[in-house]
């Protein structure tokens, strides 16, 4: 089953779409953070949740007990 950690960025109205889009360029590049959803309020606020896979390693050598 695949796991998720979730990250919730929010954004002021008077954020220019420009910042929000460098905002997210750069945790996708850097953070591998994908885009989960995005949502605008009345107010104008931009909410936006990203997601990354969780990763756990497996055992390759189980020792003989």
């Amino acid at each position: 089953m695949v796991e998720y950690e979730y990250l919730v960025l929010s954004f002021g109205r008077d954020t220019g779409r420009a910042d929000i889009r460098r905002q997210l360029t750069e945790h996708a590049e850097y953070g591998r953070w994908e885009l989960e959803r995005t949502r605008v309020y009345v107010g104008g606020r931009t909410r936006t949740w990203l997601r990354r896979r969780i990763i756990r390693p497996r055992r390759s050598m189980v020792p003989n007990a």
